[in-house]
């Protein structure tokens, strides 16, 4: 019991560093731009940007955020708003980069460089989604809401579709791929969920949505699976020999 104990108080204490982590990177207060030198705003974007490759992207943020705060309409503003959305991403402060992101697409409806503004926003929402305490614990959260899921996808897929030739469409078709994967996963998890309860109508329409909405992903099988004994529980032996003839024609299947 008592080893219980310090190991549960040992995760929460786990999980507020990692949370006191993601606050440490949030958007620059008005005393972290003031700690900024006063420079030029080109002195001063040379200073973030190599900070910013350099990895250190706390302080680029403040960088960053002293040039939008003190030349909100020079030459780099639009640069520094897709440099801190980066910056953002890549110290877990996915509200900040979704909030950056959305008001420079609204502000910068025809900017030549929107596919990666698209292209960052379905990797932060994919950032988003992503549970800290999975990868200290190992909890499976294949069950968890995919809102954020379907909103990356979403995104990914506006770029794929608007930019062909965007430099970030082949790595943006990666992920749809994989994104298309968990989707249909969580679906068939309700649906196991459904039918482990006995409500065999309900596990069976979830696996229904997975063949007619992601009958692209690896998961196709598995839902022709689940509906035909679904349809079996239920009595419906007629829908249970269509969905069975429907699942050894697909080639998906073979």
């Amino acid at each position: 019991m008592i080893k219980n104990l310090r190991t549960h108080a040992f995760r929460l204490a786990l999980a507020a560093s990692v949370l006191g982590l993601a606050a440490c990177s949030s958007a620059p207060e008005q005393e972290d731009i003031e700690r900024v030198p006063n420079k030029s705003a080109q002195a001063l974007y040379e200073d973030a940007k190599q900070t910013l490759d350099s990895g250190l992207y706390a302080r680029a943020i403040e960088l960053l955020g002293a040039i939008n705060a003190r030349y909100p309409f020079g030459p780099y503003a639009r640069q520094v708003q897709m440099d801190l959305v980066y910056a953002y991403y890549q110290t877990g402060n996915t509200d900040q980069a979704l909030a950056t992101i959305d008001r420079f697409i609204r502000l910068n409806p025809n900017h030549k460089d929107l596919d990666y503004m698209y292209y960052m926003r379905g990797l932060v929402s994919i950032k988003a989604d992503e549970n800290a305490f999975q990868e200290y614990f190992g909890v499976d959260r294949a069950d968890r809401d995919a809102n954020r899921t379907r909103v990356a996808f979403q995104d990914l897929t506006t770029l794929v579709k608007n930019y062909p030739n965007s430099p970030y469409a082949p790595e943006a078709k990666k992920r749809i791929v994989w994104l298309l994967n968990k989707m249909a996963r969580y679906e068939l998890k309700v649906a196991e969920y459904y039918f482990e309860r006995e409500a065999y109508l309900a596990a069976a329409n979830r696996g229904k949505y997975v063949v007619e909405h992601y009958s692209q992903s690896s998961y196709l099988k598995q839902a022709f699976d689940i509906m035909e004994k679904s349809y079996r529980k239920l009595g419906l032996q007629d829908l249970a020999e269509n969905v069975k003839k429907a699942k050894s024609a697909n080639p998906r299947n073979k």
